[in-house]
Order: structure tokens, then sequence, then C-alpha cells
């Protein structure tokens, strides 16, 4: 995933600083978003969504319906330009919300794939189900969503790549609005929200390979060795040395598949003093060899 316009929007994460570091994280991941289907219904109908390991989304082209879920408190009311996002893959259910109106839907569907094999801090902050309003969202979202439906429609040469393009950018923009509205008490987008760790957190994704300590850390949010270890753990639910052994490995699975990169030079890339340690590392957190995860990236 690639973005830099979002974080120059007028309206974009708040504070300055809040988007650069989700900026720095999301250009390190690998995350792919497809489209999968595109039905089309009219009058009584509905359609299961059950659980298949990725997350899934779902983008209102015309017409409305109703969304189903145990993670949901209760059913949702979606509209045109809406766009409802699965981050973990739970099961749901979309039916028609009157099933007496002769009113056609569409919908354009797809998938989220996180290939680590460790969580990735993305997955961990996303709810198990959020929305974007296409009444409330930034103009530059409405826009993107009337051209995937507008390309959904035709048959335009190299349809199909230019569908998943503008889902990877739309889910990007679906992610800063969300961080941009729900800056809990904890988790990764609340201290995106906090001016002093958002500025190490923003350093760790940007230069992963650097010999990071508490210290300097805690140096870059301008707070001592304790009351940065105490805030980071408490916001993160995780220590900041913890959070940055996780990142490594997030980091490593993309470059693992880059076959011009020889496993000693990714180990060497994000500060480990031998390729020995960070195989050893690299299988303790994430529960397989890298050779694995080379190997795997052939058949994808």
């Amino acid at each position: 995933m690639h973005v830099d316009a979002y974080a120059r929007l007028p309206n974009a994460v708040d504070p300055p600083s809040v988007a650069p570091a989700l900026e720095a994280l999301l250009n390190q991941s690998l995350l792919r978003v497809e489209v999968v289907a595109e039905p089309e219904f009219c009058g009584s109908w509905f359609a299961d969504a059950t659980r298949n390991g990725h997350g899934l989304f779902h983008l209102v082209g015309s017409g409305e319906c109703l969304i189903e879920s145990e993670v949901l408190t209760e059913n949702w009311h979606l509209q045109a330009g809406d766009l409802v996002v699965f981050a973990h893959g739970d099961p749901h259910r979309l039916r028609a919300r009157d099933t007496t109106a002769d009113i056609a839907t569409s919908l354009i569907c797809g998938e989220l794939r996180y290939p680590s094999h460790t969580r990735h801090p993305l997955s961990r902050a996303l709810p198990a189900c959020f929305v974007v309003r296409d009444a409330q969202a930034h103009s530059l979202f409405r826009h993107l969503s009337t051209m995937m439906v507008e390309i959904a429609k035709s048959e335009v040469p190299g349809r199909k790549v230019l569908l998943n393009k503008l889902a990877d950018t739309l889910f990007t923009l679906a992610v800063c609005d969300y961080a941009h509205r729900h800056a809990e008490q904890q988790g990764l987008f609340a201290s995106l929200a906090d001016s002093r760790i958002c500025k190490s957190l923003q350093a760790v994704h940007q230069e992963p390979g650097h010999p990071w300590t508490i210290e300097n850390m805690a140096a870059l949010a301008c707070m001592s060795r304790s009351a940065f270890a105490e805030r980071f753990t408490q916001l993160m639910n995780v220590p900041p040395m913890q959070y940055v052994t996780q990142w490594r490995v997030n980091v490593a699975e993309r470059l693992l598949h880059d076959p011009e990169l020889s496993v000693a030079s990714i180990a060497e890339r994000l500060g480990y003093s031998s390729e020995a340690a960070f195989r050893r590392l690299f299988k303790r957190v994430s529960g397989i060899c890298p050779g694995r995860v080379r190997a795997g990236s052939h058949h994808t």
C-alpha cells in the first residue's frame, strides 16, 4: 500500500504529526486489497459471508441494504456510497432492507489479506467492523468510490486491475477516516493521537533497523525513560521493545517476498548482528522459518 495525498487534506487526521506516522506504517505494509465479486440484487434477497481467514469489505454501488452480524449490536442500514469493512473477516449477512420494494442493489465486494504470520498492527487496531458513510466522508473518498462504481459498470480495458488499485486506495482512505474519528483510549490510533508517543512510532515505522532502545525512543518523545515506557505500554498494550520486535518481523516478512534480497541482507537491514540471530527471532515471533515465507511467495 502507498499513501501520501491524504496526509495533506484539510480535514486529515489531527494533530498534523499523526498522518505521517500512519503513512509510515501503511507504506511498510504488504496488505493486499482485491475485488472478488460484484453482485447485483433485486427484490427479496440475502447473501451470507462466512469466515474465510481474510478481512472483507463491501461498497454499496446503488440501492440500499441491511447488514447483520454477531459483532454488531444492531443491524446497520447501508446506502449507496457507504463502505463497510469487516477487518477480521467475521461472518455476516447482507439482505434487502425492504423485501416488498423492487429496488436494485449493487455491491463491490473484496478481501483484505494480511500476509504476516504475526498479527499486523493495523489488524490489531481496527475493530471487527466499521463503516464509512458516504454522507460524512471526505470528498476525495466519495469521488473515488464513485469512480469504482463507474468502472465496475464499464468494459474498460484493464478493468479488474483498475478496480483493485482503486480499492486499495479506498481502503487506505477508510483507515484514515476511522483513525480521525475514533482515537480510543488505547491502541494504535490512540497512540497516533498522542503527540509524544506518535513521534517515536513514526520513527520506528520509518526506520525499523535503527538500534532502538527505550532511551532513544523516549528521547524522541521528549519524555523520561520510565514515563515513556509506562505511557507507551498503557496505550499500545505492549512494551516498547516488544512492539519494535513485532514490527521488525512484519517488515521482514514483506522483504522476504523480494527474491533479490538475501536473508542475511534483510537481517542486517533490520539491525540484527547475525543471520542466525535473525532467523531464531523470526521463528520465535512468527512461528515459521524465513525460508518458508520465501518459498510461499513463489506461489502467490
